[in-house]
């Protein structure tokens, strides 16, 4: 589209927002009886909440699992994002979402100052950091500073640097964690998420500084690993989740508007297998999980069950290879009532272990690396096995592997966090085979939407070559 048309566009835009006074009282005599004059910040927080959470867990699905080689379309005789055959609009999605949510995370906290309400403002907050962070650890440099502006005539936002969108979050994280009021109660109705918890929120807005920290924690100048053994040894100043209670996790109860993003269940598991590598693993530790995610194996003619068994990632030809009929996804993980996860208590545990098996923080990082494969097992209704840890394969080794392994299985239908997790650390070592894509490389990041390539082209060119190219191997700031 040329510039003459785009100037166009805006002209007619810009246009249609001018009005001409007929009388004095018109406006007064247009004003709609039904309509509020003045938006309230918890009418906006639970539909928020709702639409991201669910719309990150069919993601989970559709992205991550292929990708991070959990399940698998089959049969997929060739191609397949599996394969890291990425397609170019693979992020279209993501990016109209995230940026829809983050207008209306704009006027929330625009309606909490405003009423001068700190805890909304806190929320809104650490709500933005969330989405924010989602979506720049998806493409790397996105617009921020001049994102959300149309109504103020800003129809091409310049994009901001990956550093500086970190920069911006993190540091309105920190302001969210001291705003928050625990003594003043949540008064605009019941919120889906926390069910009015200040203190919960407070717990979410510092685990969400930790795993934003550790995601850019091989960048030295962020100084991030004593900002996150700051929060770690002051558990009363930066409170996080201690337990599976407190955690981001939305009950989706199937009472509308909380309604399973499946219509139909049963397509969840239509045309789906477990991956091999997932599903080995998970045999090798005898996971009370396996049943949760997955259905058991049967023979080719369906009569018997063979156990939890999966096919190879990437694998070549048709599924005549295969002389059973593989495990598929479980439909009761999106059947209401279900659970969306947005940040976990297990994560926080991992964290932790990490930041100990490094030296970072002053603490065993076996007791941590278990309460958080303990949470991850019973955050899904599962019972932890007495004995799950007399098992070699999982117990806690001393590893960085084993730890990261087990962070892999917790951050299952988690948004994007097992591909984001590997981007930042290579773990788990996953497979390859010839019939791999992409130089057998898991892509790194999606490419712009088409219609920010054409409709902010100059801005969209001016990220591009900051970033050293718009392709799936152009790796983000915190990745070099």
């Amino acid at each position: 589209m040329t510039k003459s048309i785009k100037k166009f566009l805006v002209l007619l835009v810009a246009l249609g927002s001018v009005t001409v006074s007929c009388t004095d009282d018109f406006e007064e005599i247009n004003l709609d009886p039904n309509r509020i004059e003045k938006i309230s910040p918890g009418t906006l927080l639970n539909p928020i909440i709702y639409e991201v959470a669910s719309f990150n867990t069919s993601r989970s699905n559709a992205f991550t699992f292929e990708i991070m080689q959990v399940s698998l379309p089959f049969p997929s005789p060739s191609g397949g994002e599996h394969r890291y055959d990425v397609g170019d609009g693979a992020g279209n999605s993501t990016w109209n979402t995230y940026y829809r949510w983050l207008t209306n995370i704009k006027e929330m906290q625009a309606a909490a100052v405003a009423a001068e309400d700190p805890n909304y403002e806190a929320i809104a907050l650490t709500l933005n950091a969330w989405v924010y962070s989602l979506l720049t650890d998806s493409f790397g440099d996105v617009p921020m500073e001049e994102a959300t502006r149309g109504d103020e005539g800003v129809f091409y936002p310049a994009f901001n640097t990956q550093q500086e969108v970190y920069t911006k979050i993190l540091a309105d994280l920190d302001r969210a964690s001291t705003l928050f009021d625990t003594s003043k109660p949540m008064i605009y109705g019941t919120e889906i998420l926390f069910d009015n918890n200040v203190g919960n929120w407070q717990r979410f807005c510092n685990s969400l500084r930790l795993r934003l920290l550790l995601r850019v924690s091989n960048r030295t100048e962020t100084n991030a690993t004593a900002r996150m053994a700051e929060i770690i040894n002051n558990p009363e100043q930066y409170p996080v989740f201690t337990s599976n209670e407190e955690a981001a996790i939305l009950e989706i109860t199937g009472v509308p508007p909380l309604v399973s993003p499946w219509g139909r269940a049963v397509d969840f598991r239509t045309g789906r297998a477990a991956s091999a590598f997932f599903i080995d693993n998970l045999n090798e530790l005898n996971d009370p999980r396996r049943e949760k995610f997955f259905g058991q194996a049967t023979s080719k003619d369906g009569a018997t069950k063979i156990g939890f068994r999966g096919i190879p990632s990437g694998y070549d030809g048709g599924d005549a290879q295969f002389d059973f009929s593989p495990s598929s996804p479980n439909i009761e993980l999106v059947t209401a009532p279900m659970i969306s996860v947005i940040m976990s208590y297990a994560e926080v545990e991992f964290i932790k272990a990490e930041l100990a098996q490094k030296g970072i923080i002053s603490s065993d990082a076996q007791v941590h690396y278990e309460k958080g494969v303990k949470a991850a097992i019973e955050q899904w209704g599962a019972e932890f096995p007495a004995d799950y840890f007399e098992n070699p394969t999982a117990a806690y080794n001393g590893t960085f592997e084993r730890i990261m392994l087990q962070k892999y299985f917790a951050l299952y239908f988690n948004d994007y966090q097992q591909w984001f997790e590997y981007r930042r650390t290579g773990l788990p070592v996953l497979p390859k085979t010839e019939s791999m894509m992409n130089d057998k490389m898991v892509p790194v990041r999606f490419r712009y939407p088409a219609t920010v390539q054409q409709m902010n082209s100059e801005n969209y060119m001016k990220a591009v070559e900051r970033m050293g190219g718009d392709d799936i191997n152009t790796k983000v700031w915190w990745e070099k």
